[in-house]
């Protein structure tokens, strides 16, 4: 059995049934990020450089979404033959910010406003890992 591993380190939770995707909260004026702040708050009318962990929301709606109908070049890992995917960007019900990520489902059934919660799936598998990441699952 080859070892489950997060695609993007420190992005989100390895949780089957409950993951998170993993912001920061700047502790100075609340402002939330994701991905998470380093250094120095990127609200422009903060100069705060403290930060805590914040899950974000499980789900949220579709802002906007587009199929991908053609390979990208490296690194990116495609299946060949190639198959299309469905990127989603997605507003989180409680920070309201939009996040992208790609659709796990039928995107026909996609549509803008629609719910969706956050799911984990294998983006691609090598002789040692399965590499995991976030996907949108339509309610």
């Amino acid at each position: 059995m080859k070892a489950r591993v997060p695609a993007v380190e420190g992005w989100f939770t390895m949780d089957e049934d409950q993951p998170h995707l993993l912001g920061n909260r700047c502790v100075t004026c609340g402002t939330v990020f994701f991905p998470r702040a380093e250094t120095a708050c990127r609200n422009p009318g903060c100069r705060g450089g403290d930060f805590e962990e914040a899950p974000l929301s499980r789900r949220g709606r579709v802002w906007s979404y587009t199929t991908n109908h053609y390979a990208p070049p490296p690194p990116f890992v495609a299946g060949d033959p190639f198959q299309p995917y469905t990127i989603a960007a997605v507003e989180l019900a409680e920070e309201k910010m939009v996040v992208l990520g790609q659709l796990d489902g039928d995107p026909t059934r996609l549509r803008v406003g629609a719910e969706v919660e956050l799911v984990l799936a294998t983006l691609f598998e090598d002789d040692e890992h399965e590499h995991v990441v976030w996907k949108w699952r339509p309610l």
